[in-house]
């Protein structure tokens, strides 16, 4: 027999005093595709990035049941919708990319519409027929060498996907105004909220900095600090992750979490360790160089925008990046210049190689020696000769 509600033709959990939270959970779910898992809810448009639309839906369903303290009962109902609506495993899928109109499969097939929820979608249209991208190809031939350009195709499709398997962040260096944070503009019309911006070194700071990086894509640093970081094994871990990671949230107990962003940093320089001697950082690290400034070009305020208007080109052109790095087996394609870059890098962050292979200040023979107090006092005086910073003697030592 229906009860009372029912026959009053009152929704069956609203009984014209009060509200049964549980059983309005019970019916939301039943006509809204939404799960909970990993700490965010996740639709068919992929993780819910801000609640205000999720509580909108739901007044509009409490609305026509007039009851006190109705902002406190959505913020209850949101709470319970977490319970009522959570899922333990939701693992990624890199073999595909879900985009606005559908889902791209990395064979090549693609299915029009949105039937499940998933993690991520793309504000960006897959369009097999979309014009090449002229304006785009022709802003990265006056930033870029011709010969660093396939790499930073191979990056931009290796952000596409949540995988790790390439294990390298990026840099891309200049002296400024050269247009590299115009990149970041159009990387937000391809990704949506996927992409976070943030600082690379507050990773290393702050012990909550990893968490707000969960579900992302890419992490954009748009003005790297050239201040050496006094940390690098967060920084190395989040790059090469295939583990689950230890996340704390504020106010929250830490948990066991899956990251897959990747980063990508613009600056004057590329990212130095304070303590970090190992090349295993800068291994980590494809630097690229960008070209100095035209003296003759003229800006354009709005070039960003208009590249943003070639979206659905640079999407494919992307694309050809993520299929050609994933044939190389996750390996980068690297230029003369990237590589000469990577070993600057190293000599920058541990002079105590540059100072090995000096003339006139230390000479290497089988039957010599020299104490490690004589070694250290001379290359104290090759690091004044030459303006850089000496290590400590300990550190010295141990290399």
């Amino acid at each position: 027999m229906k009860n009372k509600a029912q026959l009053d033709g009152m929704p069956v959990w609203f009984d014209g005093k009060s509200i049964n939270e549980a059983l309005f959970c019970e019916e939301f779910l039943q006509t809204h595709k939404i799960i909970f898992t990993n700490g965010a809810f996740f639709t068919p448009e992929g993780r819910v990035t801000d609640e205000l639309p999720l509580r909108g839906e739901i007044f509009e369903e409490l609305k026509c049941c007039a009851v006190s303290n109705i902002p406190r009962k959505i913020s209850n109902i949101v709470e319970l919708m977490k319970l009522a609506a959570l899922v333990e495993d939701f693992p990624p899928e890199p073999d595909r990319i879900h985009l606005s109109n559908g889902t791209l499969f990395l064979d090549g097939t693609f299915a029009e519409g949105k039937p499940k929820i998933v993690r991520n979608r793309f504000p960006v249209a897959y369009n097999p027929n979309a014009p090449k991208p002229v304006l785009w190809l022709q802003f990265l031939d006056g930033l870029l060498y011709p010969e660093d350009i396939p790499t930073l195709q191979e990056y931009i499709g290796y952000c596409l996907i949540p995988s790790n398997k390439g294990q390298r962040m990026m840099v891309i260096k200049g002296s400024g105004g050269e247009g590299k944070s115009r990149i970041g503009v159009v990387l937000r019309s391809l990704l949506g909220s996927n992409m976070a911006t943030g600082s690379i070194a507050k990773i290393e700071s702050s012990r909550f900095a990893r968490a707000d990086l969960e579900h992302e894509l890419l992490m954009l640093d748009d003005d790297m600090k050239l201040e050496a970081l006094p940390h690098t094994n967060h920084i190395k871990a989040i790059v090469t992750a295939e583990l689950p990671m230890d996340l704390e949230r504020k106010g929250q107990q830490s948990y066991q979490g899956d990251l897959y962003v990747r980063f990508l940093g613009f600056g004057n320089g590329s990212l130095k360790a304070l303590y970090d001697r190992s090349e295993g950082f800068f291994r980590r690290q494809i630097i690229l160089t960008s070209k100095p400034k035209d003296a003759n070009r003229v800006d354009d305020p709005f070039i960003a925008e208009k590249m943003c208007d070639e979206a659905e080109g640079i999407f494919l052109w992307c694309l050809e990046g993520l299929r050609l790095l994933i044939s190389n087996d996750y390996r980068f394609t690297l230029s003369e210049r990237a590589r000469e870059n990577m070993s600057e890098a190293v000599s920058d962050g541990n002079n105590a190689v540059d100072f090995m292979k000096s003339e006139g200040y230390i000479r290497l023979k089988a039957d010599a020696e020299a104490s490690s107090r004589d070694v250290y006092a001379v290359y104290k005086l090759w690091c004044e000769d030459n303006a850089v910073n000496p290590l400590s003697q300990r550190s010295l030592c141990l290399h």
